[in-house]
């Protein structure tokens, strides 16, 4: 297939031409030329729109596919879809999936459910054997099939003695230990985060020193032992204060945060909307702004969708027993570019692309002659108000459906597809 691309702003900061309105002409999945302006009198499919922007394709580290296990919430095809709708050309998978994924086999399962997708999968494996937090998984073999990264998502290394084994046998494969940060002794039975609103409604908190407490272990064991290691969730300023002094005692250290956490502050929760109950918790309007700056100056290196698809069994009832999460694919992008108006395109393009390559040591994704045609296309001044029909995801636990939102995702290419968001 081949396609031309009129008219693009090319945003990738590692190119020479970057900020420039180009024409980018593909064909095979190869990126043939950029010009200017190209004529052709070849059969192409033409893609152009008043405000375009291309930027390499982004890649989502953080979103679970329920998949095996609770396919009636999401499976590997349906949330496929949701990542391309929200502008995503690679995904890296959740290993929190009935059972959890602590073999070779079930990584090369989830690679070849996504076999001949525009959207890439990138399948991460468990730290600790079936996620009990007692044994370490099979880190080498999961590898060799294709594993990216090991984590036991939101289930924090507690022991630590555990951390500084995961954190040594990870490195001798040179491969990255993802750990979620969060005392668990200490926010128990915590609802959302503790604070005034938390108060005020008669819900138990989760202290921000839970999450804090144990980012300082984390480092602390880091400094200790070597190694790579990405915390997949910040949403405290004073974490923020902790990774930026990580980074410059040159620990090998990374941070994610969730989009919905750069979008919305705690007393959203007011009215008590389950779809809002998400852990991490949703934090004050004062960590909030750090993460927004955070974001900008790259202190938190990657935003993420943390897509956890939940059915209206668990989402659909009193607010205390309602499940944690939301889903986020088709959002991430709009709810950054909402939170943070001024952020550059290129920043953009440095959290939702190439910042998450680097940190999981996959082939660069360029825009130039030459190279597979991996490319992400939007819009960040459109404004469009998020609807149920944008949704792909099987399920429908957002608390966004009905907001106005700033920047769209148009489309992607991939894999010589394309396919159009508009």
């Amino acid at each position: 297939m081949k396609y031309l691309i009129r008219s693009a702003r090319i945003t990738d900061p590692r190119s020479a031409l970057n900020g420039k309105k180009m024409d980018i002409f593909i064909e095979g999945g190869e990126i043939k030329q950029i010009r200017n302006h190209i004529q052709t009198t070849e059969k192409v499919k033409v893609i152009q729109s008043e405000n375009l922007f291309v930027s390499p394709g982004w890649l989502d580290m953080q979103a679970n596919f329920c998949d095996p296990g609770n396919e009636h919430k999401e499976d590997v095809s349906s949330g496929l879809k949701a990542a391309a709708a929200g502008g995503f050309t690679g995904v890296c998978l959740s290993p929190a999936t009935q059972p959890p994924v602590s073999s070779k086999s079930q990584i090369e399962y989830l690679l070849s459910k996504a076999r001949g997708n525009a959207v890439e999968v990138y399948p991460m494996g468990t730290a600790t054997h079936q996620l009990a937090g007692d044994d370490l998984s099979e880190m080498y073999d999961m590898k060799l099939a294709g594993a990216v990264a090991f984590t036991d998502d939101k289930k924090p290394l507690k022991d630590a003695g555990l951390l500084m084994r995961c954190l040594q046998y990870s490195s001798n494969i040179d491969s990255l230990l993802i750990t979620h940060c969060d005392e668990r002794s200490i926010s128990k039975g915590g609802l959302m985060n503790e604070g005034v609103q938390s108060t005020a409604m008669g819900l138990k908190g989760i202290p921000a020193i839970a999450e804090e407490l144990m980012l300082e272990r984390n480092l602390a064991m880091l400094k200790y032992v070597g190694g790579r290691m990405h915390i997949p969730f910040v949403t405290t300023k004073r974490s923020v204060d902790l990774i930026k002094n990580a980074k410059a005692q040159g620990l090998a250290v990374t941070a994610g945060v969730a989009a919905i956490n750069l979008l919305m502050v705690d007393t959203a929760l007011e009215g008590f909307d389950s779809n809002l109950k998400l852990n991490p918790p949703l934090r004050s309007i004062e960590d909030v702004e750090a993460l927004r700056r955070a974001v900008n100056t790259g202190v938190i290196d990657v935003v993420v969708s943390d897509h956890t698809p939940e059915d209206v069994e668990n989402k659909e009832i009193e607010f205390d027993y309602a499940a944690f999460g939301a889903i986020g694919l088709e959002t991430a992008y709009a709810c950054v570019q909402t939170a943070i108006k001024k952020i550059e395109p290129e920043q953009l393009a440095n959290c939702l692309s190439i910042r998450p390559r680097i940190i999981l040591g996959l082939p660069p994704c360029e825009i130039k002659e030459g190279t597979n045609a991996n490319l992400t296309l939007f819009d960040p001044t459109m404004e469009w108000t998020f609807e149920r029909h944008h949704i792909h995801s099987k399920s429908r636990n957002t608390a966004l459906i009905g907001h106005l939102l700033h920047g769209k995702v148009l489309g992607i290419i991939n894999k010589n597809q394309f396919v159009s968001v508009l």
